[in-house]
């Protein structure tokens, strides 16, 4: 068992511990929360130009450590090479965009009352922004919400997930390399129990949390107490409708794809095809197939597409779903087996006649593993989709795009909907849910936003017995 207070990484490819860390205590994080909030107006003063060459700067060190990164993600929670080069990347090109485009998005908007000389709109920073952060993406879930918050002027505090305590500390690093004020960003080594008391606390202006729903429920309450503002991205259970007129092949590419985002291991990974009863058959062997040719292999091979899962833990809880949902009537077409080895490995599995009382119904299943429900028709599939707690991404797959364009935008309740391809989050368009699956938005505009005074400013002529006196 690990030490109280340490932070012990496991090497989800092989079961064997990997590196150790001290944990910070709740004085010492109540110190570094203290630096933090005093860096705050010395960074909201900084000039946006000098703002945005610390964000250039981050860009280019993470492009230059970027095997490093995507090494010590790959130790940590068991991401494939390939994908954390490729996260790194993203990191990179997120914190340039900001760095290109806060300005103008922040930049005072003119607005007109009677009576007033001037009237404006104008986009202050909060203070300081509390991330609670998962393990699954671990430096991009990190620079998605610290990029904009820091372009806007706020100070940043990262409580990141115990699994993934290197890439909390790297990221740390990276800002401070990147010339940033030592203070600007900062990490705290805290457990979950320790999160209450800093959003209770007064020096923190307002928290974002990526997370279960569960996590979020608990969020949510200690900043309602506190009235502090959140934006929250929580679980998703991501519904694709494969209509009757979809290309049965390239549909099936595409929900494979979909499914296997991160191992499975993604909120808006695709979780529930829909499929239209007439061709449901047709998708399901084609679905099998794709997912088939997906094998799991050494993370730390650059070839490698889909390595372990993050945990034994969560392999084992991923396969309980598997095994009450068939027990419940659903059909194991693909997988559904824990292999004989070291480690936290799950393969790719397919899981057909799934209805409603099963966990591949009804919940999440963080994995690889695709769940595939039958529809009637079209009402019937929207309906299937829209009856879910969740309402993070979806997709509709269809050769009429007229059509997958009217579902897309008008009939599915999700803060996104993609038409013939999975969902992916991008720096320039809005991110975030409905329902269970959380509130406010990252990214773009709206994203950067969520973490600034939204101010009007209302200038009238002088008094008439100023101007009389004068």
């Amino acid at each position: 068992m690990p030490l109280p207070g340490r932070f012990q990484t496991v090497n989800p490819a092989t079961g064997e511990p990997g590196r150790a860390y001290d944990g910070h205590t709740p004085v010492e994080a109540g110190a570094i929360l203290g630096k933090v909030h005093a860096a705050f107006p010395g960074w909201r003063a900084t000039p946006i130009d000098e703002r945005a060459r610390g964000l250039r700067a981050a860009a280019a060190i993470l492009r230059t450590r970027r095997d490093e990164f995507a090494a010590l993600m790959t130790a940590e929670m068991g991401k494939t090479l390939s994908d954390g080069r490729a996260e790194i990347d993203k990191c990179a090109g997120h914190c340039e965009f900001f760095a290109d485009h806060a300005a103008e998005m922040l930049a005072p908007e003119p607005a007109r009352m009677a009576g007033a000389a001037k009237a404006f709109v104008t986009f202050n920073p909060l203070g300081v922004v509390l991330a609670v952060m998962p393990w699954n993406f671990p430096f991009w879930q990190a620079i998605r919400f610290a990029a904009p918050a820091l372009m806007a002027g706020n100070c940043a505090v990262l409580k990141h997930a115990s699994n993934v305590p290197g890439c909390a500390l790297a990221i740390e690093q990276m800002f401070q390399d990147a010339g940033l004020p030592h203070d600007a960003f900062r990490t705290l080594l805290v457990g979950s129990e320790d999160v209450a008391a800093l959003i209770a606390d007064d020096r923190v202006a307002a928290v974002t949390l990526t997370g279960s729903v569960a996590a979020g429920r608990a969020v949510a309450a200690e900043a309602g107490r506190a009235l502090k503002k959140t934006v929250l991205e929580l679980g998703g259970a991501d519904a694709y409708l494969v209509l009757e007129d979809a290309d049965i092949d390239g549909a099936a590419k595409v929900a494979a794809t979909a499914r296997m985002v991160n191992g499975g291991q993604s909120c808006v990974a695709g979780k529930r095809f829909i499929v239209i009863e007439s061709v449901a058959e047709a998708f399901e062997q084609a679905l099998a197939r794709e997912m088939a040719a997906i094998q799991p292999g050494d993370p730390t091979d650059s070839e490698t597409r889909f390595g372990p899962l993050v945990s034994a833990k969560a392999r084992d809880g991923l396969h309980r779903q598997v095994k009450a949902s068939v027990a419940a009537g659903a059909r194991l077409m693909l997988g559904g087996e824990i292999p004989d080895r070291p480690g936290a490995w799950y393969p790719a599995t397919v899981l057909t006649n799934v209805r409603p009382g099963q966990p591949a119904h009804d919940e999440e299943l963080f994995g690889p593993v695709a769940a595939v429900i039958r529809a009637r028709d079209e009402a019937d599939a929207v309906r299937i989709a829209n009856a879910s707690e969740f309402g993070l991404g979806s997709g509709v797959l269809t050769t009429d795009l007229a059509r997958g364009e009217r579902i897309a935008a008008e009939d599915l309740e999700a803060g996104m909907a993609f038409v013939n391809r999975n969902v992916a989050s991008a720096s320039h368009l809005p991110f975030g849910g409905v329902k269970h699956s959380g509130h406010g938005r990252e990214c773009g505009r709206y994203g950067l936003l969520e973490f600034v005074n939204i101010k009007t400013v209302v200038v009238a002529g002088l008094p008439t017995a100023q101007r009389s006196a004068d």
